[in-house]
């Protein structure tokens, strides 16, 4: 989705090509682990003019931190202006894997493979695979880093955890 897709309806011109412009500075922030500033000028974008893709990224600056809870309660935020995009449903899957709950991520991963709007069906199969191998159930691993790889061809780390899998299997 390109960022004009994200800011389309009746909201002003100026306010989303304001929050338009605040979203890309705090990319830009991000990608420079300026992280404090990408903080900033996300939430300035948030409200100017809220998007599912701002809260989303704004929680994943926050999982750079270490701030899970916040993570998660952005992703959650997204979720409620946008149950559409998938990214956030994978990202608190993530955030609770990382948190420990093994179990609990589960869901969020399977909910990111059912959402309509989303980029790349290969990383929640392939978090679901390393949840699954933490879990020693390695032909369910297996069966996700292999859908993963049908996803995108060149994802190396689904490829090389598959071949660990075969191994484990044969």
């Amino acid at each position: 989705m390109t960022t004009d897709e994200m800011f389309e309806d009746d909201v002003s011109p100026s306010a989303k090509y304001e929050a338009r412009q605040l979203f890309q500075e705090a990319y830009q922030a991000q990608l420079a682990e300026n992280y404090e500033s990408a903080i900033e000028l996300y939430q300035r974008s948030i409200e100017t003019y809220p998007t599912a893709e701002a809260h989303t990224f704004l929680g994943w600056v926050y999982s750079f931190q270490n701030r899970y809870d916040e993570a998660i309660a952005e992703c959650l935020e997204a979720i409620r202006v946008d149950e559409t995009l998938g990214n956030p449903y994978n990202d608190i899957g993530s955030y609770l894997l990382a948190k420990g709950d093994s179990y609990g991520c589960v869901r969020w991963f399977k909910r990111a493979l059912f959402a309509p709007r989303y980029d790349s069906y290969a990383f929640p199969h392939f978090n679901l695979g390393r949840v699954y191998e933490m879990r020693r159930k390695y032909l369910d691993a297996a069966r996700h880093y292999t859908l993963a790889l049908e996803q995108q061809p060149g994802f190396t780390e689904a490829a090389t955890a598959l071949r660990r899998m075969q191994a484990v299997l044969n």
